[in-house]
């Protein structure tokens, strides 16, 4: 490579462009997604891109990637896959710490190798909260050894995190400027980064079995739940939050009964749901009978259900397998509501007003006056200001609530969910997969196939399915990826990388320079975005490879793995959803976090050289 390149007026002009993205992520005066547009348009009224290229970043297939994990994720989602996933993890722990911990964030690994980061955190955080409201674990334990899977779960796939998916689109620019002669860099197939990020997700478990979690102990801040309704009902109200199944034998004197009768029976707990026959029934009528084989949905301490279970010859499950729908978190659950001045229910009982056959609603109990009423609630006549406890399907709780007879008090999910179409997902997700792994598809395109299927299938909405997309990502990635495409072909990256050889000792090992490009990613991911900082240094990387006669491929997949080795600062997305919740203090975070952040530096380096030394003598 020629190291006397002369600095011309595009390449400052496109360095100042680089100096002024990374000023305004550290001094955030201006939205990054603002700055990625300002960078697009200068990029464009300066030349430096050609007018009809100048938008190509939107119709990119990293864009085009991110869009489509964000529709998939979604799909899953409005399944309750991850709700389905907390309870089998306390099943499958047996209340042993260490196996759950390890179990869930293996799990979560899993999960980001196909989902964007941010939103596999956003889905294990009721998962986490669920966990530690069951357990000893707090939450401090729990969150930080999650993002940390979840960030090297990331690099299991290309579609992992950002930073991997536009790796591809920026290898393709850099064979635009490549020397004459220069073989084209290839791009990196579907599974391409997996060694690395199974030594990488493996090394994360092995030090929090080891290591991290002794310092999370030792902590002394005090974690927070991001919302414990169960504790709080249970608390409150006295109902706990534990859910059996009931199934009905031919010797059990419930046979024949109403649900109202059953509910009068000495030690009876609270009735939520009903199956008998073909009907299925969530706030069951009180009229609807109980036959031979029924399997009804009960609420309360297990020791209460067991024995009533055992005094009226019921078998007793804490697995649903009949009603694990009805009562899938995403789809049901218990709220709070306040009776308003001028209701229509006052005066009236939950019987007057046929509560669970107009509307699908149970009434558990009645905070009056700071009484708690809980004895034949459906007889007691309502007042105004009367605070009711329901158990009701979400959205039989929305439609009821548009009258204004009752003010819905509790956080709950107003969007439809769809527990039912769990196996459909499901198949679609593993067909997804199997495309990927046996075809030569690009990316993008594997994943809209996938994104199709959901909405032909009706998991998803096409309405649910923009909402799902985060347009400030996509409008950042797509206005930045030019400026990637500018470094190389001004020759700004190849300049830096001259004179960056020029001044290393002569003899310099490649895998040194690999080191040190690592960290400097690293360093900037701190300050910038991982997006930013990908695309900044993966054509510098490109060009420090053919300077120093390195694999530039190695170089730049170093670089896009680095780039989201930020453990310790809330400029990772993940680490800033996280800190609130657990009350984590910067000292923890980089007492914890930097030892790892430097181990995922070791492996990144040393996995990547194994990898591509293994492919060159033809493994």
């Amino acid at each position: 490579m020629d190291t006397a390149l002369t600095l011309t007026t595009d390449m400052k002009l496109v360095l100042g462009l680089v100096v002024f993205t990374m000023a305004m992520f550290v001094f955030p005066r201006i939205r990054s997604d603002l700055v990625a547009l300002v960078v697009l348009v200068v990029l464009g009224l300066s030349g430096l891109i050609a007018p009809e290229e100048i938008f190509g970043g939107f119709s990119g297939n990293a864009v085009m990637s991110i869009i489509a994990t964000m529709i998939l994720g979604a799909g899953l989602d409005r399944t309750g896959a991850l709700n389905r996933l907390a309870s089998w993890l306390l099943r499958r722990g047996h209340g042993i710490e260490r196996r759950l911990l390890t179990m869930t964030t293996a799990i979560a690994a899993l999960n980001s190798s196909f989902m964007q980061n941010p939103s596999v955190m956003a889905l294990f955080m009721p998962v986490a909260a669920r966990l530690s409201s069951r357990t000893s674990l707090s939450l401090q334990r729990l969150l930080l050894p999650l993002a940390a899977t979840i960030v090297m779960g990331g690099a299991l796939t290309m579609v992992g995190n950002s930073p991997l998916i536009l790796l591809n689109d920026l290898l393709q620019s850099a064979n635009n400027n490549l020397p004459s002669g220069m073989a084209t860099l290839e791009p990196l197939r579907m599974f391409a980064p997996l060694p690395v990020g199974v030594a990488l997700v493996a090394a994360s478990l092995l030090y929090f079995r080891f290591h991290g979690d002794r310092k999370l102990r030792d902590g002394d801040g005090t974690s927070v739940a991001p919302t414990r309704v169960e504790n709080y009902f249970a608390d409150t109200y006295g109902i706990h939050g534990d859910v059996f199944e009931l199934v009905v034998g031919a010797e059990s004197p419930l046979v024949g009964m109403s649900v109202g009768d059953a509910e009068l029976l000495h030690g009876a707990p609270l009735v939520l749901a009903l199956q008998s026959g073909d009907d299925t029934r969530l706030s069951p009528p009180v009229d609807m009978r109980i036959w031979v084989d029924s399997v009804i949905g009960v609420m309360g301490p297990k020791q209460e259900v067991a024995d009533f279970a055992q005094n009226n010859f019921l078998r007793m499950s804490s697995r649903l397998r009949h009603l694990g729908d009805l009562f899938n978190p995403s789809r049901s659950g218990i709220s709070e509501a306040v009776i308003p001045p001028n209701s229509r229910y006052i005066g009236k009982s939950a019987a007057d007003l046929r509560l669970r056959k107009q509307l699908g609603i149970s009434l558990l109990a009645i905070n009056r006056d700071k009484h708690v009423l809980r004895d034949n609630v459906r007889q007691v006549k309502l007042r105004a200001g009367d605070m009711l406890v329901f158990h009701s399907i979400w959205t039989d709780l929305a439609q009821a609530a548009e009258s204004h007879d009752f003010v819905v008090v509790t956080d709950y999910p107003k969007d439809e969910q769809r527990p039912h179409k769990f196996k459909i997902a499901m198949a679609i997700f593993a067909m997804t997969v199997l495309i990927a792994l046996t075809s030569k598809l690009p990316v993008a395109l594997t994943l809209m196939t996938g994104v199709a299927g959901m909405l032909l299938t009706g998991v998803l909405r096409m309405d649910e399915a923009y909402a799902a997309i985060n347009w400030k990502t996509v409008f950042m990635m797509a206005g930045l990826i030019p400026l990637g495409w500018a470094m190389d072909s001004s020759g700004a990256a190849a300049w830096v990388a001259g004179h960056t050889v020029e001044r290393l000792p002569e003899g310099m090992p490649a895998w040194l320079l690999e080191l040190a490009v690592a960290l400097l990613t690293t360093a900037f991911s701190l300050v910038i975005s991982h997006v930013g900082a990908t695309i900044v240094m993966v054509p510098i990387a490109i060009n420090l490879a053919l300077a120093a006669g390195g694999n530039p491929t190695a170089f730049a997949l170093i670089v896009a793995l680095s780039a989201s080795n930020n453990l310790m600062t809330a400029s990772n997305p993940i680490i800033s959803m996280i800190i609130g919740p657990a009350n984590y203090t910067s000292r923890q975070l980089w007492r914890v976090g930097g030892p790892l952040s430097l181990i995922y530096t070791t492996i990144v380096v040393l996995a990547i050289n194994l990898m591509f030394w293994w492919q060159a003598r033809g493994g």
